[in-house]
């Protein structure tokens, strides 16, 4: 398929709660996790937050600094499958701590995006950031880009 305009991706991106991050776990074996993240330009951030957990300093993060090429996937599934599309990102993550550039823009957008962080804390323990720029954009839609569109206009119209 074509590329997506940025304006596309950028509104998908915004507009999708969740995300799925596969990277090389243990073992080097493939891992799949779904992960909250939010965008500010052509960044994706994601925090190591408040939600139960056995550590703040969870296995996925030294899975990324040793393997930092990684892909995030979004998806929408539907009974109607003339709905359903993906959208997939090859990323190179890096993990930071407590400050790093574009740091208050990242959590001005994650706090946006999350009402729940209201109740919950951003961070658990040492404040951590997953930072994800991507450098390539796949995607399918039943609908092509038609369907992606009106899918972002079905969201906008539940929300309001």
């Amino acid at each position: 398929m074509a590329a997506l305009p940025d304006t596309l991706v950028h509104a998908l991106l915004d507009a999708t709660p969740v995300a799925r991050l596969a990277l090389l776990g243990a073992n080097e074996r493939p891992e799949a996790l779904p992960i909250v993240f939010a965008r500010v330009a052509d960044v994706l951030y994601s925090p190591v937050d408040g939600k139960p957990k056995k550590s703040a300093r969870l296995a996925r993060l030294a899975h990324l600094e040793r393997h930092p090429a990684v892909t995030l996937t979004l998806d929408h599934y539907a009974d109607d499958w003339q709905t359903l599309w993906w959208l997939k990102l090859d990323v190179s993550a890096s993990v930071v701590v407590d400050d790093a550039p574009g740091w208050d823009d990242a959590v001005a957008a994650l706090r946006g995006k999350y009402p729940q962080y209201a109740t919950t804390p951003l961070f658990r323990g040492e404040p951590t950031l997953v930072v994800m720029p991507y450098t390539r954009v796949r995607w399918w839609s039943a609908s092509g880009e038609a369907g992606l569109a009106h899918w972002l206009a079905q969201r906008q119209t539940k929300s309001v």
